[in-house]
């Protein structure tokens, strides 16, 4: 059976985390759709409840960074700032785009 690339990634992101570690992911939503953005999501929070894996991840999505428990950092200042998930320029883009999507 043939799968897209969002398909591939996500089934590699299901195998490969299966064992304990550190993860360091870059932007791991680029090939991905919002809904499977939302599978990945749903990976995250259960290898991160279990205590089995723990990651560190640079994203836009503002769905990947809705995880539970996660410390958002911006990079964009200086320093460095822990901010809060609807501090994010990626939240607020997507809410205003969705609350006047008309402009």
């Amino acid at each position: 059976m043939t799968q897209s690339h969002g398909q591939s990634l996500m089934s590699y992101f299901t195998s490969r985390y299966q064992r304990k570690g550190i993860y360091f992911l870059d932007e791991p939503e680029t090939a991905l759709s919002p809904k499977s953005q939302l599978k990945l999501l749903e990976l995250l929070n259960e290898m991160g409840d279990a205590d089995h894996a723990q990651f560190i991840i640079a994203t836009h999505s503002p769905i990947l960074l809705s995880c539970e428990g996660a410390e958002i950092f911006n990079f964009d200042s200086v320093p460095i700032e822990k901010i809060k998930y609807e501090e994010t320029d990626h939240f607020m883009v997507y809410r205003d785009f969705f609350k006047h999507r008309e402009l």
